[in-house]
């Protein structure tokens, strides 16, 4: 009898721990706003899907390939990853003002979204309190470069630190501009469109998630929005409040909600693969030990 098949990352990962705590919603929001901020990477979304439309669907496809790729077998998280290679592979955008035509696979397209999302996880579990020491970070950041893997890029040229990932923004920063695209995402995000009985919970508890991914944002993003943000310490009071908020609701709740990666994961390989409470003790005693994905 074989072992059951952990998957890309594994139990012992930063990414399979972080990835259960419930502020990756906020995270992935404020992954949304810092994407739109690279014209070419945001025309290749606008011009291939009716965003305003599908935005909802467009996020609960990116969690779910989170999820996949986190939690799902290694043949799951392969055949994830093909699927969005090929569908990438179809589509093309083209600059309003060169009229040049381009790929959204393009590796500099595809890093951006990756360091993107990458540095937004990152940055909100670490303001919310999860416990993560700067080692621990740096191996989440190069845990990730087997996703960066899976949607086509070479991991050699992904950063895998922390350091590195720093300086990817900084280099980058000259591509980046508050397009008009952008600023539709931005008012999306703000007030999305919802059925007239859920404009009460989208003006508490909506409202609540977009404000606070954006002013997670770093500097040079909401000096190209246009819109103050409070200051850093406020806002990293106003994340530990929401993370302790929603970290009190029990987990087998939160799991079992649908598509269940985590309750899938557990029951294939056993409540040993839980992850752990949001404690640095619990975590250090699963994180110390090397992750099947640094080994990769």
């Amino acid at each position: 009898m074989t072992d059951p098949d952990p998957g890309l990352f594994g139990p012992s990962s930063v990414t399979w721990q972080m990835h259960a705590d419930p502020m990756m919603w906020v995270a992935g929001v404020r992954a949304l706003y810092l994407q739109a901020l690279h014209p070419r990477a945001l025309r290749g979304v606008m011009q291939n899907s009716d965003f305003r439309k599908d935005a909802w669907g467009r996020l609960m496809r990116t969690a779910g390939f989170v999820g996949t790729i986190t939690y799902g077998t290694t043949d799951a998280a392969e055949k994830a990853g093909a699927r969005v290679r090929r569908i990438h592979r179809l589509l093309k955008a083209t600059d309003p003002v060169t009229g040049e035509t381009y790929g959204v696979d393009e590796p500099d397209l595809l890093l951006w979204v990756h360091c993107a999302e990458v540095d937004s996880y990152l940055q909100v579990q670490r303001r919310s309190g999860y416990p993560l020491t700067d080692a621990q970070a740096d191996r989440y950041v190069g845990e990730h470069r087997t996703g960066a893997r899976l949607v086509g890029l070479d991991p050699d040229g992904v950063p895998a630190t922390v350091a590195q990932l720093a300086a990817y923004f900084e280099r980058v920063r000259g591509e980046l501009a508050s397009s008009p695209e952008a600023r539709d995402v931005d008012d999306f995000l703000r007030r999305p469109p919802v059925h007239p009985l859920l404009v009460p919970a989208r003006a508490t508890v909506w409202r609540h998630v977009a404000t606070l991914a954006y002013q997670s944002l770093p500097p040079f993003a909401h000096e190209l929005y246009g819109r103050p943000a409070p200051p850093p310490a406020t806002v990293d009071r106003r994340l530990r409040a929401t993370g302790t908020v929603l970290r009190s609701i029990p987990s087998r709740l939160r799991w079992k909600l649908p598509p269940g990666h985590i309750v899938n994961a557990m029951a294939r390989l056993g409540p040993g693969s839980r992850p752990t409470p949001y404690t640095r003790k619990r975590q250090a005693a699963i994180l110390d030990a090397p992750g099947r994905a640094q080994q990769q």
